[in-house]
């Protein structure tokens, strides 16, 4: 497996993977699909070196992604990013999301950040396992935020100092 930046023509792979995502309502809180012109903006907030986005490519097909993005849009903040992981359905349960979460705290260090954070629904048990794994804690719980199409559910903030 590589890993590797994103470039354009990876963004139908990693909407895709997204999208797989969706139905089970454990990884996203988004309630529908979203297209490639939707993302558009997002993939061009993650071409800057300090922002970036890696595809994990085996067999040339793209069966993963991580993301590093921005936590909360102010200065004091810069230092501080969250974390987005998403694995192909089909090649899920075979160490690429621990894999691409490995390579993103890794290059974290070198990109001047110094803390990450993982928002992930409290029922979403694969990731939490896999974060803790690395080392992530868990820093916050928010009782029943979302309003999923199967009710509300609550939020774990988990976090991880870099350096």
């Amino acid at each position: 497996m590589k890993i590797r930046l994103t470039q354009h023509s990876d963004l139908p792979s990693i909407v895709a993977i997204y999208n797989a995502s969706i139905p089970a309502h454990t990884a996203t809180a988004d309630t529908a699909p979203v297209t490639v012109d939707e993302r558009e903006a997002w993939f061009e907030a993650h071409q800057r070196p300090a922002r970036p986005l890696w595809v994990a490519e085996k067999d040339d097909q793209i069966v993963g992604w991580v993301s590093l993005s921005t936590f909360y849009a102010r200065p004091a903040y810069d230092p501080t990013v969250e974390i987005s992981f998403y694995v192909d359905p089909d090649h899920q349960r075979q160490g690429i999301g621990r894999t691409l979460v490995q390579h993103a705290c890794a290059a974290a260090r070198g990109l001047g950040i110094m803390t990450i954070l993982a928002v992930v629904f409290a029922h979403n048990d694969a990731s939490l396992r896999l974060l803790e794994s690395v080392g992530f804690a868990q820093w916050a719980h928010l009782p029943r935020i979302t309003h999923m199409p199967e009710g509300r559910r609550d939020v774990l903030i988990l976090g991880l100092e870099v350096s």
